[in-house]
């Protein structure tokens, strides 16, 4: 019996890391992308193909790195530049609050890991496949991270064809390069639209992220924004409020790795 209960967890170790895979497959491509689109941009920026390939090694966090760019080439000091960082990956302390009961079985390392991995493709797969389930089953270590290790690959390899070969692309705006980063979140976010009040939130949260960005500038438009976002589901949530849903605990998920 205890010899056909661990052949049989095996086989859902590998179809939850198939399922991470699987699901990577489908935003395959504007990873990869933007992986180049970063390289091109770090190289043309005057770093060195090392030094760009580390950033996306160590980091693993493209819209602040392309910030980091951006801020850093206009010579303005490095608290300013730390801070428009900051200001950029803000959402990340909230994709890492959201998710925490839902991996509340990895062990610390993996939890470490994990959230390394945190990004908003990450986030957006991990809650959608959690939804899916209708919180009777918890996210797997195999699952997420048959997901997020190919994720991370792709982006650093994306960085290293940028990097080499992004001197050629003279410019990207005549291939459509320059629109790989507003296609990419609004995928994900469109991920989203079955959930309650998607809508109004949306609204709401661009109006206020289109509003601070003719006011304060960027990148304050997109913390603002966020911050706006929440506060209308938090308000909406009190005045329509849903039946919250209840993860349940099933013995066989507690012995998955």
């Amino acid at each position: 019996m205890s010899g056909a209960s661990t052949s049989n967890n095996k086989q859902v170790l590998k179809s939850e890391w198939m399922d991470g895979f699987r699901d990577l497959l489908v935003v395959m491509m504007p990873i990869l992308t933007f992986g180049i689109m970063f390289g091109a941009a770090s190289s043309a920026a005057g770093y060195s193909i090392g030094v760009s390939v580390w950033s996306s090694a160590a980091i693993f966090a493209g819209a602040s790195q392309f910030v980091f760019l951006e801020v850093f080439k206009e010579g303005i000091p490095g608290w300013s530049v730390v801070l428009a960082v900051f200001a950029v990956n803000f959402r990340h302390i909230l994709y890492s609050a959201a998710i925490a009961n839902k991996v509340r079985d990895f062990n610390k390392w993996q939890k470490a890991f994990g959230f390394f991995l945190l990004t908003d493709l990450q986030f957006a797969v991990t809650e959608n496949r959690f939804s899916n389930f209708k919180g009777k089953r918890k996210i797997t270590p195999s699952y997420y991270f048959g997901f997020g290790i190919f994720s991370y690959a792709l982006w650093v390899i994306g960085t290293v064809v940028g990097a080499v070969f992004g001197s050629l692309i003279e410019d990207p705006a005549l291939i459509g390069l320059d629109f790989v980063l507003p296609i990419y979140f609004l995928s994900i976010l469109m991920g989203f639209r079955k959930r309650e009040r998607f809508f109004p939130v949306v609204l709401v949260s661009g109006i206020v992220s289109l509003i601070v960005k003719n006011t304060l500038g960027a990148p304050w438009h997109i913390s603002l924004g966020a911050l706006a976002g929440i506060a209308a589901a938090v308000i909406f949530s009190m005045i329509y409020p849903s039946k919250p849903m209840v993860i349940e605990d099933e013995e066989e998920e507690t012995t998955l790795v």
